[in-house]
C-alpha cells in the first residue's frame, strides 16, 4: 500500500557547511596546541683540534679516475684490458703489502671505473683502501 501516490521522493542532500565549520574549528584547536621545535637557535660549540696534518707515508699508491675511464697509477698511465691487468700494475707499484690505495677518482667518473680499482686491489691483496675527497672553497 503506498500511501503518498502523488508525492515524488526527494533525492537526499549533503550539507558541506557544517562539516567546514568543524574542520576550522579542529585546525585552531591543532594550531593553537602545536609546539614548534627551533633547532636553528641550538648552540652548539664544536671541538677543533690543531694537530698538524700527518706526512704522506711512502707506501701510498695513488691511483687517478678520469672522467672518462682512464686509469693512472703514481701518475703514470695505465692501460689494460683486464682487471687482472690492472692488478698487475698495482702489485708491480706497492712496495709492500701493507700499501695503502689512494683512489682519486673524478666526481664524473663512472661507478664501475671506481669498482674495478677496488676489485683490482682486492686481486692484487692490498686491503688498504682509501677514496681522496677535496674541500670545496669559497668564492
Amino acid at each position: 500500500m503506498n500511501f503518498r501516490r502523488g508525492r515524488t521522493r526527494e533525492e537526499p542532500e549533503i550539507n558541506f557547511i557544517p562539516l567546514i565549520d568543524l574542520m576550522l574549528v579542529i585546525l585552531i584547536f591543532l594550531m593553537a596546541t602545536t609546539t614548534y621545535s627551533k633547532f636553528a637557535e641550538l648552540k652548539i660549540n664544536l671541538p677543533s683540534a690543531d694537530a698538524e696534518k700527518t706526512a704522506q707515508r711512502a707506501s701510498e699508491i695513488q691511483v687517478a679516475v678520469t672522467s672518462g675511464g682512464r686509469y693512472a697509477i703514481n701518475g703514470q698511465l695505465v692501460n689494460f684490458t683486464t682487471i687482472d691487468d690492472l692488478a698487475d700494475s698495482l702489485r708491480k707499484a706497492s712496495s709492500s703489502a701493507d700499501s695503502t690505495i689512494v683512489v682519486n677518482a673524478d666526481g664524473g667518473a663512472s661507478h664501475q671505473a671506481v669498482v674495478n680499482v677496488m676489485e683490482a686491489a682486492r686481486q692484487a691483496g692490498l686491503g688498504r683502501l682509501t677514496f681522496a675527497t677535496q674541500t670545496a672553497t669559497s668564492h
